[in-house]
């Protein structure tokens, strides 16, 4: 059995949406010096690098519980599974 555990170290998905949305507010806010800017965008590059690793383990980890008799199904999230 495959099982994906995030390293207990590591934020979830739900602590990087909110840190994200913290580096945007600082460097809409103007008030950040050159280096400070390219120090938090670099964090939020990062951060949203992570943010896809984590939502692609997710979409895997759908694709098993969505699985056949015949092997696995993938189903997009906008249609409903064949029953």
């Amino acid at each position: 059995m495959v099982r994906f555990v995030a390293e207990p170290s590591e934020p979830g998905f739900d602590a990087i949406l909110v840190r994200l949305r913290e580096v945007v507010q600082k460097l809409e806010s103007g008030e950040l010096s050159l280096e400070q800017s390219l120090a938090v965008y670099e964090e939020g590059v990062t951060l949203a690098r992570r943010g896809q690793q984590l939502l692609a383990t997710a979409e895997k980890r759908v694709e098993i519980l969505v699985s056949t008799t015949n092997g696995v199904e993938a189903v997009p999230f906008d249609e409903p599974p064949n029953t």
